[in-house]
């Protein structure tokens, strides 16, 4: 792993987080979690900062073919933010889902999932299915990712992260990551 800046790690309630404060902030990682997998399913603990850039991309994986997966977010306003996911296959494939009136609460953490089951594209927060859609998308080469910025170093995020999972399928609702009720 590479460290761009100097992005912290920060314990709450016994759970370690780093926190990206935007730019410099990243960790950059040469490694594909995903390369060679039909169908996947990212979810990711995060804690969005109030205020910050309006686009924030948090994770970024790239194979050597440019096929590309991110996870995004916009700040719609002060203290509300959307889900941004984008997928894009060097066939000239690609599929965006943002639905800007789906917003969630900054300064709270928050499960985000994508899935991908060789059809759909489908994306979650908390649990809940906001959108899907229909893209052809080949199981990516290997590559790199990038946390807390877009691996060309821009649209850096402002916030935390606790954890990325990966599973190499894509994950019903019912079997994804939701906020504890503590």
């Amino acid at each position: 792993m590479t460290q761009s800046g100097a992005p912290g790690i920060v314990v709450e309630k016994g759970a370690s987080s780093m926190c990206f404060q935007g730019e410099p902030d990243a960790a950059l990682l040469d490694v594909n979690p995903i390369a060679g997998w039909n169908n996947f399913t990212i979810e990711a603990l995060i804690k969005p900062r109030s205020g910050g850039a309006a686009e924030q991309r948090f994770l970024h994986i790239e194979d050597e073919r440019a096929a590309r997966v991110l996870l995004e977010l916009r700040i719609v306003s002060p203290r509300e933010w959307a889900l941004d996911t984008f997928l894009f296959d060097s066939q000239a494939s690609r599929l965006t889902l943002l639905d800007r009136a789906k917003t969630h609460t900054t300064d709270q953490w928050h499960w985000v999932a994508l899935t991908y089951d060789g059809t759909t594209m489908t994306h979650y927060v908390d649990g809940v299915r906001e959108l899907d859609g229909p893209i052809a998308f080949r199981a990516m080469t290997p590559g790199r990712m990038s946390l807390g910025v877009r691996l060309n170093k821009v649209s850096w995020y402002q916030g935390c992260i606790r954890e990325v999972r990966f599973t190499p399928r894509a994950l019903a609702a019912a079997e994804l990551k939701k906020p504890r009720k503590d």
